[in-house]
């Protein structure tokens, strides 16, 4: 009865503000400004700063310099001081808040297939209680006063997970393998894929035989360049403290830039749930409002591609052994023509170059390639493309 009265007590809190956020292909988008100037900014809870945008976009001439971490290095760059903060229509407190100039046009350049002008990072959100709702697209700020503890979790729809003492500017929490040994990973809205880890990690929590080589390794984009990637068939895993039957996780094969984060759960996992963060109480409330945990695995013919800037082309940088594409005869340095009969050039952005040849496992896609200029053109059936 008493624990039933502190959580309703608790459903009663008025929250401080609403801000509507859209989604575009496996990202967060929000309206923002900062320093007076109007962007729309991905919103990754994995980046522990405030804003990162384009060095082409005017926020306030430079005033220093920031080092930032990704998942297998560390780069520089120069920042601005925040002055004003908006999200949406919610201002938030800058207080020391910087905001980081990426070089060149990193963001703008299609990367979620929308004009976005950069990142909005964790900073902001940590003044208070917050809630990431997917189900209704929008963020609730609460005042201190919700107290997220008082709600009672039911283990099947709704949960309460613990935040770990690890990573101040990071919202790390504790997966299970089958074996039941931890690892430590980071909520994260900016990461597009189910979940990110490393091969290191796989191999000290059983998951992965030392030595063994992996099959179809690609590359991927991260903040401090490309990375060689693969895909693992994960079973039995415990996201949170939520019950996964079977995912599938994007391994990185060279070791984890910290020694206090094993990797990220990304954004095909969080979709599923309305999220409430307490920083302060080092809570984590997820509420499963679709009813899944994960989905089938992704299907591709297993080319990776890189853009031919003099060429204004797409040509394919990788051919994954034992792919469709590799039996088919697919080459290195191929240029892509057409896929289903529509052109594509160098100004697709790195996330788009993976997804352009995805689709349902047996569905097919028809690809046009130039070989020492002549035309081939060839039906390939997609396949999932991953390790056990």
């Amino acid at each position: 009865m008493i624990l039933s009265s502190l959580a309703a007590a608790a459903a009663l809190v008025q929250p401080l503000a609403e801000v509507p956020f859209r989604v575009a292909e496996d990202a967060i988008i929000v309206e923002a400004q900062v320093n007076g100037r109007k962007l729309a900014l991905m919103v990754d809870t994995g980046f522990g700063g405030a804003v990162s945008v384009d060095s082409v976009v005017n926020i306030g001439k430079p005033t220093g310099t920031m080092n930032l971490k990704d998942f297998v290095g560390t780069f520089q760059a120069q920042s601005v001081k925040v002055q004003s903060l908006r999200i949406g229509g919610y201002a938030v407190p800058p207080g020391d808040m910087e905001a980081m100039l990426a070089p060149g046009e990193r963001y703008s350049s299609f990367s979620y297939n929308t004009h976005v002008d950069g990142i909005l990072g964790l900073e902001p959100f940590k003044a208070g209680p917050f809630e990431i709702n997917f189900q209704n697209r929008k963020f609730v700020f609460y005042p201190k006063s919700f107290d997220v503890t008082q709600r009672v979790p039911d283990g099947k729809r709704t949960f309460l997970a613990k935040m770990l003492p690890i990573g101040h500017s990071s919202i790390e929490l504790s997966v299970e393998a089958p074996s039941g040994k931890r690892l430590v990973m980071a909520l994260d809205t900016g990461n597009s894929f189910y979940a990110t880890t490393h091969k290191d990690v796989l191999e000290r929590v059983g998951l992965w035989p030392q030595g063994r080589k992996p099959k179809f390794v690609r590359t991927v984009g991260v903040a401090s360049g490309p990375v060689d990637s693969w895909v693992k068939r994960m079973t039995g895993m415990r996201i949170f403290g939520v019950e996964v039957p079977e995912s599938y996780w994007d391994v990185i094969d060279l070791p984890a830039s910290s020694a206090e984060s094993d990797g990220t759960i990304g954004f095909q996992f969080l979709k599923n749930f309305n999220i409430v963060v307490d920083y302060e109480r080092r809570r984590v409330w997820l509420e499963n409002f679709t009813g899944k945990v994960s989905e089938p695995p992704v299907a591709d013919v297993g080319i990776v591609l890189r853009a031919d800037q003099a060429a204004n082309r797409l040509r394919v940088a990788r051919v994954l052994a034992g792919s469709p594409a590799d039996r088919a005869g697919v080459k290195e340095n191929d240029q892509l023509l057409a896929i289903d009969g529509k052109s594509y050039f160098a100004n697709v952005g790195f996330r788009q170059l993976r997804l352009l040849t995805q689709g349902p496992a047996g569905s097919k896609v028809r690809l046009a390639f130039s070989r020492g200029g002549q035309l081939i053109q060839l039906d390939l059936e997609r396949e999932p493309l991953y390790n056990d």
